[in-house]
């Protein structure tokens, strides 16, 4: 099997390559971005892709993006798509696609070498692959408040943006750093739906989901 790998961790995609080439299977193309994924698939016409949702330049969802693009202009392709954490959003756009040869686990799954390996097989035979835990909040998706998926650290955030804080501030404040407060907004964003669209400020929206629970004028 020829696959096409995408991830921007360089230390994850090594030892990826590792795993595919121990398995039998030919790894043609190791790339770090999506557009660099898109460019692979059409040099090398593989016979599978694994991708991260999340890489450069904006680490939001470049990978699934690209996916999404790749099964709409190759139905056929299989597509395996890892993640850090359960993105509903992400998760449920991908599963959609009823033709098959599509998967999502997460990053943590990938440690279980012959797990992800039989996965792969199996989206790339035109079968469907899904984390245990993906279901789990799929199931749920429907039955509760967005608000209830943030963690603990993520409400703490959200409220302090509700107070008006620039993420300089919210550093600040808890003792973070930018990067780990950009991580924790854009985690805020993902859980409340709110994707990066041109007509809306995903800022502003997820402020107002915040004040509206807590019945704040």
């Amino acid at each position: 099997m020829r696959v096409v790998l995408a991830e921007d961790s360089a230390l994850l995609r090594e030892g990826l390559v590792r795993v595919l080439d121990a398995a039998g299977m030919r790894c043609v193309a190791a790339v770090a971005d999506a557009e660099a994924l898109l460019r692979a698939v059409d040099e090398h016409e593989p016979d599978a892709v694994v991708t991260d949702v999340r890489m450069p330049p904006t680490h939001t969802d470049e990978g699934m993006r690209a996916a999404l693009l790749l099964r709409r202009t190759r139905p056929r392709l299989p597509v395996l798509v890892l993640s850090q954490y359960v993105e509903e959003r992400h998760a449920s756009r991908l599963l959609t696609d009823t033709a098959g040869g599509v998967g999502y686990l997460l990053k943590d799954r990938v440690a279980d070498v012959g797990e992800f390996i039989e996965a792969l097989r199996r989206v790339a035979a035109g079968g469907t692959a899904l984390d245990p835990e993906v279901v789990a909040q799929l199931l749920l998706r429907g039955r509760t408040d967005p608000l209830e998926r943030l963690s603990p650290r993520e409400r703490e955030v959200l409220g302090l943006m509700a107070e008006g804080r620039s993420n300089a501030g919210i550093s600040q404040l808890l003792v973070l750093s930018d990067s780990a407060v950009a991580k924790h907004i854009n985690a805020i964003f993902t859980k409340l739906d709110l994707p990066a669209v041109p007509q809306d400020h995903r800022r502003v929206l997820a402020v107002l989901a915040h004040l509206r629970r807590t019945d704040a004028p």
